[in-house]
């Protein structure tokens, strides 16, 4: 099985390109410095963003993002490396870190279609918040952002870490590199989502609540309790009621939380039955793999992901080989004050 047919993208030479790690960058003592507090201090909640970010890094054929290597840092850089690299030597039927590839992709897919609508509607300024921004660089990479006013919400350190690698990207004088935001503003709120007050903070910040606004919450849902998972969908619903909003999440089944039940909480085995009951409305739900969260990544239609989609969702064990049915939902609703 070739790279081609298991949806891993070539090079320009035909050939999987080897890692090439910005060793400038990352060897600079600040970055390295942020990396290894990230290593001692972090918990696997705020470590998943760079690993998210090293998936970003390593699927560059498919995502440009130069900022994604230095946000992910070597240590996760190599550990997917080499994971990907094992699966295209054993001609794996599914590539490490395909999902946060086909997730980004779809994310970014989304995010643009609902930015033109409402430009198209009238060119109306839309407010984009990133809950549980990460090591998300959606702000540097994205042009469709250009007219929009972006928040990420996230915990204190997390994004003055981020701030830190920025810094030092932009005095190292390496251009691939350098940071250029491409949304027309950015601000930073340092906020815990299980607290009830993080909506206030980002009011406090210049969030406009009855503003046209697209809310991303990816990767983050699972990581929160059930309780505090179901505040924040309620928060967001109810800005149906005063402004157009568009919501965009990613969800665990019970299968899927069940893999890891240290680290992932909340899940929701019908999001789609879910979301209407909170006020969204026109909702609809992918799996990984769908003709819209595809993006000729997944090809061969006996790799694990796609023998998923053919099942039905109630079953929970796969019939061929005994594993748990994880499954991952995309979920794209909206809601407007006239049709709630």
């Amino acid at each position: 099985m070739s790279s081609k047919q298991n949806g891993f993208p070539e090079g320009d030479n035909g050939t999987w390109s080897e890692l090439s790690i910005p060793g400038l960058l990352l060897s600079n003592d600040a970055v390295r410095g942020v990396h290894e507090a990230i290593e001692c201090e972090w918990d696997s909640v705020r470590r998943s963003a760079c690993q998210t970010a090293a998936g970003r890094a390593l699927w560059k054929q498919v995502i440009d993002d130069p900022l994604a290597e230095l946000f992910a840092g070597e240590t996760y850089l190599k550990s997917i490396y080499e994971k990907i690299r094992k699966d295209l030597v054993n001609n794996a039927r599914e590539i490490s870190g395909v999902i946060i590839a086909v997730r980004t992709l779809w994310f970014d897919s989304k995010l643009e279609a609902a930015l033109r609508s409402f430009q198209g509607g009238g060119g109306e300024e839309s407010q984009v918040v990133l809950l549980g921004a990460g090591m998300d660089a959606r702000p540097y990479r994205l042009g469709c952002l250009r007219e929009s006013a972006v928040f990420e919400v996230d915990f204190p350190e997390v994004l003055k870490t981020k701030a830190a690698i920025l810094e030092a990207a932009v005095s190292s004088g390496d251009e691939h590199h350098r940071p250029t935001m491409k949304a027309k503003t950015l601000k930073r709120v340092a906020a815990d989502l299980r607290d009830g007050d993080w909506l206030e903070k980002l009011k406090t910040s210049g969030f406009e609540p009855r503003k046209t606004t697209v809310w991303i919450l990816e990767g983050i849902l699972y990581y929160l309790s059930q309780s505090h998972a179901m505040n924040v969908l309620k928060v967001i619903a109810e800005k149906c009621d005063v402004a157009n909003t568009v919501f965009l999440a990613d969800f665990m089944n019970k299968q899927a939380t069940a893999l890891s039940s240290s680290t992932f909480n909340f899940y929701c085995d019908w999001p789609e039955l879910l979301l209407p009951s909170l006020g969204f409305s026109e909702v609809k739900l992918s799996q990984i793999g769908d003709p819209d969260a595809n993006f000729g990544l997944l090809k061969d239609p006996l790799s694990l992901l796609n023998k998923l989609r053919n099942l039905h969702r109630s079953v929970q064990i796969h019939p061929d080989d005994g594993t748990p049915c994880s499954r991952l939902y995309l979920l794209e609703a909206s809601g407007s004050p006239k049709r709630s």
